[in-house]
């Protein structure tokens, strides 16, 4: 992306190196946690970016991904830009720390995130008509889910974050819902659930009892040359526990 100089709020930039550090790490044994992480009101944040609370629960197999926020949640999606080139994303977003094999990428590959998105620009869920209109290629300013892996990349701003891309030529693992762009991303089709200030997604993951999970609002962009890092974490507007580490515990 053309960011040379990518705003990253003051409290977000000083927690980004450690964090992306730190999950990239073996996870050490961690004491009990509530179910859900609270985060204090935050004037400074845009209302419907303004963490309150971020949870994750398991129920027969299923987990569902909670977030509540101090405004109107998925009230603010992004201006169009025009086309992919420099197209901006805003997202939930809840890292964790599963391997990303457990979805389908290639193991030990980077952060596993669960997002909740939206960008007017470009549609990345090729198998889904999210608007019921019958065409599958118009629906990406409507919020929908992705995997993602994300990991530290330094074109992306000191101590930032993107979404890996995958290298031309390469042949990584990837979940059977990749929609064909050249980053370690899935459109999987769970539908997020926004409900006055809550947004939820529920969706099916076996075995994750006792994953570490955390709730990140964010904005992303796709580089304006379409050249690697694709696609940058630009801003992150509040982080639930405060330092992205993942106090969380998926119960």
């Amino acid at each position: 992306m053309s960011l040379n100089t990518p705003y990253i709020p003051p409290r977000a930039a000083s927690l980004l190196p450690a964090a992306a550090l730190a999950l990239l790490l073996p996870a050490a044994p961690a004491p009990a946690h509530d179910a859900a992480i609270a985060s204090p009101q935050d004037a400074a944040v845009r209302a419907s970016f303004d963490i309150l609370a971020a949870s994750a629960t398991a129920e027969g197999g299923i987990v569902t991904f909670r977030m509540t926020l101090a405004g109107t949640a998925g009230d603010d999606v992004p201006a169009p830009a025009g086309g992919l080139p420099g197209a901006p994303v805003h997202a939930y977003v809840w890292p964790l720390s599963l391997d990303p094999a457990a979805v389908g990428f290639e193991p030990a590959s980077g952060i596993l995130a669960l997002a909740a998105t939206s960008h007017p620009d470009f549609d990345d869920t090729p198998l889904f008509d999210e608007d019921g209109d019958g065409k599958a290629d118009n629906d990406g300013a409507r919020w929908h889910s992705h995997w993602v892996v994300l990991v530290p990349d330094d074109a992306c701003g000191p101590g930032a974050l993107s979404v890996r891309d995958i290298p031309e030529g390469t042949a990584p693992r990837l979940p059977p819902t990749w929609p064909g762009l050249p980053l370690f991303i899935d459109s999987p089709g769970y539908s997020p659930l926004l409900d006055a200030a809550t947004v939820t997604v529920r969706v099916p993951l076996a075995g994750a009892g006792g994953t570490g999970f955390d709730g990140v609002t964010a904005a992303l962009r796709v580089h304006a040359n379409l050249h690697a890092p694709l696609l940058c974490v630009t801003d992150v507007f509040d982080v639930a526990s405060g330092d992205l580490s993942l106090p969380g515990r998926i119960d």
